[in-house]
């Protein structure tokens, strides 16, 4: 198991007991899983774990003073936590914690067979250290309410040194449950939310007792106090690099925008960064309402000399390859509606397929089938120029593109769809900056790809034309200057 990367190098110390198995009073059932649940998952944040179950009372004790010792060793930037799963009660404002071979006739004696739990935090304080953490999921019946002077429910609210998080299963005073499951509902709570990066461990423990709440219909409320004087998370936030926060903030404007088209160019222009999943999974549905509307929109009567309506057949069709998600209902479709409406998505989840590799679709390793580009008549019987400057004119192609730069392009307007079959409504008379965030940078980028993969990114469509895109490219292998 891998244990995830801490801001610091602090030591991390741990003691987790679980006591069920009592001899002499009402045996638990869960106290021995939520230790093993706690001790699991301590050790997944770094934590070196001393896991005992079913402690006698000497077992206990010397369990205690071997964590204060080993913390004392550790120094004072090390961080301490105690965990206890069993029955616990309190006698005259001081809790104890009971060992399975507890046996108890008179109160007066519950310090003498009783483990204070005060022990814990006495040995925690002669460390020094500078984060300290005790969690008594302890708070279950009082095995001895029939006992005179013993018939308080659950523990006092104990003072802890400064440095010290404490947290008990339910409120001081109140009764907390063994669980119906396997689990406890405060330790199974704990355990699941213990590995969130970047959490607080005093936000930590406001969501355990909010789903606990929940769990239990109100009966049982978590209840902590702190006298931390450092911030504490069990798994600090991970730090991103200057490019993934880049990436992230692109990716955040395209996903509010929900905008099918800047969606698309997303991915385009970063086929393979963390948020590729998520983006094509926004696409998917942004095209499955898409269809929905067109469906739900009134059509006008098909002549009855056309019994099919090419309109819905094309919609059946990309809505089954969709379904499907197969590369042989892609290129159905694509073989009936090469310059459809669809054409584009279908192109591009065609693609995702058969770069997957093989066994991902009995057909994936097929040739995908290239966008036709639209290309202005100026342009034929020109080829790409032999050098490109960002601030040049390009000098080839018809004078719309012939007279300018780069630089120049890449603020005005695009001359084609960015997606086949897309209304001119959404592209026309729109900058190519509404889908772009072009800069010099960032545009070499874009165009060393181009020259990486010609066969596969320069057949498709862009909306300044293929000689454009061709530029992008001698402009990118020669240093982007």
């Amino acid at each position: 198991m891998l244990v995830p990367l801490r801001a610091n190098a602090e030591a991390r110390l741990a003691l987790v007991i679980g006591n069920g198995a009592y001899s002499n009073v009402t045996a638990l059932d869960n106290p021995v899983n939520d230790a093993a649940l706690m001790a699991q998952s301590l050790r997944q944040v770094g934590f070196d774990v001393t896991l005992i179950t079913e402690a006698t009372q000497d077992q206990l004790i010397r369990a205690i003073s071997d964590f204060g010792r080993k913390l004392r060793e550790a120094g004072d930037d090390a961080t301490g936590l105690f965990y206890y799963a069993g029955h616990g009660v309190q006698s005259f404002g001081s809790n104890y914690l009971l060992p399975v071979d507890i046996e108890l006739r008179d109160a007066a004696d519950l310090s003498l067979v009783g483990v204070p739990a005060n022990a814990v935090l006495r040995q925690m304080f002669s460390a020094r250290n500078q984060t300290n953490i005790v969690i008594l999921d302890a708070c279950r019946n009082n095995p001895f309410a029939t006992i005179p002077d013993l018939s308080d429910n659950g523990l006092a609210e104990m003072k802890a040194p400064t440095g010290t998080f404490l947290a008990y299963s339910t409120a001081p005073g109140e009764i907390a449950v063994d669980g119906g499951g396997s689990n406890s509902p405060f330790t199974e709570a704990l355990a699941r939310r213990l590995s969130t990066p970047g959490v607080p461990i005093e936000v930590l423990f406001k969501d355990v007792r909010v789903e606990v709440l929940e769990a239990t219909d109100g009966n049982q409320t978590p209840w902590d106090t702190s006298s931390l004087t450092v911030d504490f998370q069990f798994v600090p936030a991970v730090v991103l690099s200057a490019e993934e926060i880049q990436t992230r903030q692109l990716w955040d404007s395209v996903r509010l925008s929900r905008d099918p088209v800047q969606v698309l160019l997303f991915l385009r222009a970063s086929p393979a960064n963390p948020y590729t999943h998520e983006a094509r999974a926004l696409l998917q549905e942004l095209m499955s309402q898409e269809l929905q509307v067109e469906e739900s929109a009134p059509q006008a009567e098909a002549p009855k000399a056309e019994p099919v309506d090419p309109v819905q057949s094309e919609r059946d069709l990309i809505e089954q390859a969709r379904q499907s998600g197969t590369a042989e209902a892609y290129r159905k479709y694509l073989d009936a509606f090469p310059e459809g409406a669809f054409a584009e998505l279908a192109r591009l989840e065609l693609q995702t397929i058969v770069e997957s590799g093989p066994g991902t679709d009995p057909v994936a390793e097929a040739p995908v089938a290239a966008a036709p580009e639209p290309q202005a008549s100026e342009e034929a019987g020109s080829g790409p120029p032999e050098t490109v400057a960002f601030n040049a004119p390009l000098g080839v192609g018809d004078p719309e593109i012939a007279t300018r730069s780069i630089a120049e392009l890449i603020t005005g307007f695009p001359r084609f769809p960015p997606i086949e079959g897309l209304p001119e409504a959404v592209w026309k008379d729109k900058t190519c900056a509404s889908c772009h965030q072009w800069e010099q940078s960032n545009l070499c980028e874009q165009a060393q790809n181009y020259v990486a993969d010609k066969t596969r990114t320069v057949p498709q469509q862009h909306p300044l034309g293929g000689l454009f895109k061709e530029a992008l490219g001698i402009w990118a292998r020669d240093g982007c200057n």
